[in-house]
């Protein structure tokens, strides 16, 4: 079954240029998305409760953009993070985009919706 792109967005509480380093640093990336990460260039190792999980940074744009891609997901496949501030509020919006199966792209929303609020608590922005 084909796997479907679906995008969330979170306002942020913080400037762009820290949000971003949360994102496209491993340091930080292991404070929120992941217990362990580390990077050999462009690519990132993750790690998990002792299982690893390896992706390729394919795209970078500073404090603007950042792409992911899972060594083992279907070509063309990612996860991104975009950061940008919204012009009616000012305020940093954060968006995501990932892949999931139609019927799991609820439960996927649940994980990064978590994911985020570990965010907002490493950046201290709530």
């Amino acid at each position: 079954m084909a796997r479907k792109q679906f995008t969330l967005e979170y306002i942020i509480h913080s400037s762009p240029a820290i949000l971003f380093e949360f994102l496209a640093q491993p340091t930080n990336l292991a404070q929120w998305f992941s217990d362990y990460c580390d990077s050999q260039g462009d690519i990132f190792i993750f790690g998990w409760g002792g299982e690893f999980k390896r992706a390729r940074q394919v795209e970078l744009e500073d404090e603007d953009f950042v792409k992911y891609h899972w060594e083992d997901s279907n070509k063309g496949e990612y996860f991104s993070f975009k950061v940008y501030k919204s012009e009616i509020s000012n305020e940093t919006v954060l968006e995501v985009t990932d892949f999931a199966e139609q019927k799991e792209i609820k439960e996927q929303t649940f994980l990064w919706d978590k994911q985020i609020e570990d965010l907002k608590h490493a950046l201290g922005a709530y």
